[in-house]
């Protein structure tokens, strides 16, 4: 299972969201500096390291978007630990204004 089937699968689960993307922004950040075990190296751009997470969850109503944020992280720990390097997270409930 790819790391976005993985999160979009621990998503749903959990949140039972109205509406969910999960989009690999990988590509994005190609040519980025970063360290990798100790040493600095440039970011290729390929695999599944930089997400944004767009989602929209009844879970969401009367939290703060800050608990908003930690429920999604959370969530998606054993994926930050192993690998996923930025997260992006636009979390909303049910009739909230987004973006997308």
């Amino acid at each position: 299972m790819s790391i976005s089937d993985a999160i979009e699968k621990k998503l749903t689960e959990a949140l039972k969201p109205e509406r969910l993307a999960v989009v690999n922004e990988s590509h994005l950040h190609a040519g980025h500096h970063h360290v990798e075990s100790g040493h600095h190296a440039t970011f290729d751009g390929s695999g599944e390291t930089h997400f944004r997470v767009r989602v929209v969850s009844p879970m969401f109503e009367g939290m703060s978007r800050i608990e908003r944020h930690r429920k999604v992280n959370e969530l998606l720990a054993d994926e930050l630990a192993a690998g996923v390097h930025a997260l992006a997270i636009e979390p909303a409930a049910p009739g909230e204004k987004t973006r997308w």
